[in-house]
């Protein structure tokens, strides 16, 4: 009788776990798990697996971007001597970015300011007069209904698939029969009109400006124009910037169209002087001047990232208008 009081006192008592379930509580229930591994989400659409290839191609393409701009940075910093005779994606020696750009802006009595500035006067007389015409033509075509709309919607469907290099002649042929040619107008004309342009414009004002919206403030009494200029153009700024810096980029780039329509020096474009430079180098006396013609490259470009850089929120949010139906 004392042995079993003695071996029942020495017994611990059963914990409430026990007592309950009738079997004794696991080192689980009495302590918290600690340093439990994360639960990996599931692969979805919004949380899709990490692709290598995908990642290589990509990391590939950015080499292929980043890549001239960096020989062109680098080789701007060079001297005539240095860009012939050094690594081309590596700085030599002597640094003479500076050098090459006071020399760039003075070369030929300051040329080269010259050609800047009739880029710019025409990308803003061509690039502003095309992106100006595509908002009203895009917004009076998503949004008024005419006899022949369709016809229209066909015939810009048909301009965006034809290439420019297809109507240079022709526009060159009628130009010339007008006197137009070798002034500023045989080229600001042609870039007026911007067929993707319009048909980028017409798609984002049928999305962007509600009907309703406009119908509303008709109702109260508001015009054409007044509705036009306060309710729509500010909901059309996205597509309107989008449409601009396109626009500004093939103006800005453009080529072929100046190359045929102006021949007197003091009205080229950058792309046609920088051109002349190069050419200057392979006829007879003429004065090699590389050195200058990477480095008006690299002037050449500075403006449009500039612009890019400033208007890149406008241009996203325009490229991505429509993409979520509401």
């Amino acid at each position: 009788m004392t042995t079993s009081m003695t071996t029942a006192a020495a017994e611990p008592a059963p914990s409430a776990t026990e007592t309950r379930t009738g079997a004794p509580a696991s080192s689980h229930t009495r302590r918290p798990a600690t340093g439990r591994r994360r639960k990996r989400l599931p692969h979805t659409p919004l949380h899709p697996r990490p692709s290598i290839p995908l990642t290589l191609v990509t990391g590939l393409v950015l080499v292929y971007t980043l890549l001239p701009l960096a020989w062109l940075v680098i080789n701007a910093t060079k001297s005539q001597r240095g860009l012939l005779d050094s690594f081309g994606l590596w700085f030599a020696d002597d640094l003479d970015l500076w050098d090459n750009i006071t020399r760039t802006v003075t070369y030929d009595d300051g040329v080269f300011v010259r050609w800047l500035l009739n880029t710019m006067l025409y990308v803003a007389a061509g690039a502003g007069g095309a992106t100006v015409l595509a908002v009203l033509g895009g917004y009076a075509l998503a949004k008024y209904d005419f006899p022949g709309r369709k016809a229209v919607f066909a015939v810009v469907i048909g301009a965006v698939a034809v290439p420019g290099t297809a109507l240079a002649v022709p526009t060159f042929l009628m130009f010339s029969n007008m006197g137009l040619t070798n002034t500023p107008w045989a080229v600001i004309i042609p870039s007026l009109i911007s067929p993707f342009g319009l048909y980028l414009m017409w798609v984002f004002a049928a999305e962007a400006v509600p009907t309703e919206l406009l119908e509303a403030a008709r109702i109260d009494g508001s015009g054409e124009l007044r509705t036009f200029f306060r309710i729509a153009l500010p909901l059309l700024v996205p597509g309107t910037v989008t449409v601009l810096l396109f626009s500004m980029v093939a103006t800005w780039n453009n080529y072929f169209l100046p190359l045929i329509m102006i021949k007197d020096p003091d009205w080229y474009p950058l792309t046609l002087g920088l051109n002349a430079w190069n050419a200057q180098a392979q006829t007879a006396g003429g004065e090699a001047v590389f050195d200058l013609i990477v480095t008006g490259s690299l002037l050449t470009i500075v403006p449009i990232v500039a612009v890019f850089l400033l208007l890149q929120r406008y241009w996203q949010s325009g490229l991505a208008a429509g993409s979520v139906k509401e």
